[in-house]
């Protein structure tokens, strides 16, 4: 579940950042503003999963040290996911962004410079 989520959010951060660089905005200025809009969304869903296992992490009786030990595993998933969410996805959708402008660059320069450079076929009768 931690992996859905964890992908979930990472999956719609780099989706709105998308659109909003198809829509003319630089590439930073779209990782961030994906960012923030997804900022409250993902907190949200987070807090609810955390609060959701504090019984887990708090169990008592029989059993109680299994359960506090996956209590202890998913909440430190899902603070570990939801940080990796907020902060590294922007700087990844950023740093490939720019590496693939950069290659789509040099393909669309490669062509320009090919068809320039192309011999006309002599017309011999």
């Amino acid at each position: 579940m931690l992996i859905g989520l964890a992908a979930k959010n990472a999956i719609l951060i780099v989706e709105f950042a998308r659109a909003e660089h198809a829509k003319g905005a630089p590439v930073s200025e779209a990782a961030l503003t994906a960012a923030g809009l997804r900022l409250r969304p993902i907190l949200m869903t987070a807090f609810a999963f955390i609060l959701g296992c504090i019984p887990l992490w708090l169990a008592t009786g029989s059993g109680a040290a299994a359960r506090q030990i996956l209590g202890t595993a998913v909440i430190g998933g899902m603070l570990a996911a939801t940080f990796l969410a907020i902060f590294l996805i922007p700087v990844l959708f950023y740093i490939v962004e720019r590496l693939s402008l950069r290659g789509k660059a040099a393909a669309d320069l490669k062509s320009e410079l090919a068809e320039s450079h192309a011999v006309e076929p002599l017309d011999v009768k």
